[in-house]
């Protein structure tokens, strides 16, 4: 008995170290505490702050590659890029982990095909944790794998999405795992996502990596890894993609 309270008063202690807590080197509205440092909004919603990694300027695909690290083999024309079929995954040069991550996709119009077929592409996290790209607008398709799921665990809260030909936004606050010399996970990942400017993913704790039809479990990474887009197959555009790296604790 006492160990089952030992190992639950333990992971009790790990769920609370793993959330922000109050500093207790500083007294409240202490005058002497740091301040944050300063930084320069975007000049209009949604545009890159001066801290952001700007990984898509709407021009060239400099900072992707192909999952070959060769140049990647999208589209790039009139500010955005777009998915080539069958070219390939791209993903970026420089590995991320806890982030904040903006993202503008938009689906191809007339749309063509259904469920899973209609415009479908995704943004994994550290190339493991996908965000469905998809365009669920008056179409069908499993819960779990539609517009701003976490695919194959967490269905949206609700559907936000715009119609296809129309802009739309992610707004992603990602938190990579954590693991200890042994490959245990001392932390889940976790990832909060805004649709739309609406609320549709809230600080959900990911089982695992994200698979078709599976739930991997988690295998010991290194705390950052590229961002990738998807190819599935549709010529889903994207534009005005920014990453801002979050240090411990934010």
């Amino acid at each position: 008995m006492r160990t089952i309270f030992s190992v639950l008063a333990l992971a009790l202690c790990m769920a609370q170290l793993s959330m922000a807590q109050v500093d207790p080197r500083w007294k409240p509205n202490d005058p002497d505490r740091p301040a944050p440092p300063v930084i320069e909004p975007g000049s209009t919603p949604g545009r890159p702050p001066s801290d952001a990694v700007v990984l898509f300027n709407g021009k060239d695909l400099s900072q992707w590659t192909g999952a070959d690290g060769q140049p990647a083999k999208w589209k790039v024309a009139d500010g955005y890029m777009e998915v080539v079929p069958h070219s390939g995954i791209i993903q970026t040069r420089q590995p991320f982990g806890d982030c904040q991550l903006h993202v503008e996709f938009t689906e191809p119009t007339p749309p063509v095909g259904e469920g899973q077929e209609r415009g479908n592409s995704g943004v994994f996290l550290m190339g493991l944790y996908e965000i469905q790209v998809l365009d669920s607008y008056q179409s069908k398709t499993y819960a779990d794998g539609q517009a701003s799921a976490v695919y194959a665990q967490f269905p949206p809260q609700v559907n936000a999405s715009r119609p296809p030909g129309q802009w739309q936004t992610y707004n992603i606050i990602f938190h990579g795992p954590r693991f200890d010399k042994d490959g245990k996970v001392l932390r889940p990942a976790r990832v909060t996502v805004l649709h739309n400017g609406v609320l549709v993913q809230d600080n959900v704790e990911l089982s695992g990596p994200t698979g078709h039809h599976v739930r991997p479990p988690y295998k010991p990474t290194p705390d950052k890894l590229p961002l990738s887009l998807q190819d599935h197959g549709n010529p889903v555009r994207f534009r005005n993609i920014w990453i801002r790296e979050l240090g411990e604790g934010q």
